[in-house]
């Protein structure tokens, strides 16, 4: 299983087409086997969700995310998680042991300064 957060810093960003990066986790048995940080290589509409398809993700976790580019991600194979916050390492344990929750919040602004407007 790899999920991928979209990140700001060490925090989960509230809109990941903007976001600094991706953070790949590989998880196994419920264990952490593997991380990268993918830089963001950029907003293009219907390119991320088949870039990170691409490098195996299942599973994409954000703050904020378009209906569009949700429904671009489920087509791509990868499920997605929004409504999340906080720092990357909680948000993995979290989601480690199955009590990470998505809201299924829809971004409806887009905004250029990384954030949804909600």
């Amino acid at each position: 299983m790899r999920i991928a957060l979209a990140v700001d810093g060490n925090y989960v960003s509230q809109h990941f087409g903007h976001c600094e990066g991706f953070e790949l986790v590989d998880i196994q048995n419920n264990e952490v086997k593997n991380r990268i940080f993918v830089p963001n290589p950029g907003h293009r509409p219907g390119f991320l969700p088949k870039f990170l398809s691409e490098k195996g993700v299942n599973t994409i976790v954000a703050g904020g995310m378009g209906q569009t580019a949700q429904a671009l991600f489920n087509e791509n194979g990868i499920d997605v998680l929004v409504g999340i916050s906080g720092s990357i390492e909680d948000v993995i344990k979290n989601y480690i042991n199955g009590t990470l929750v998505s809201t299924d919040e829809v971004c409806e602004r887009h905004e250029h300064h990384g954030e949804c407007g909600h």
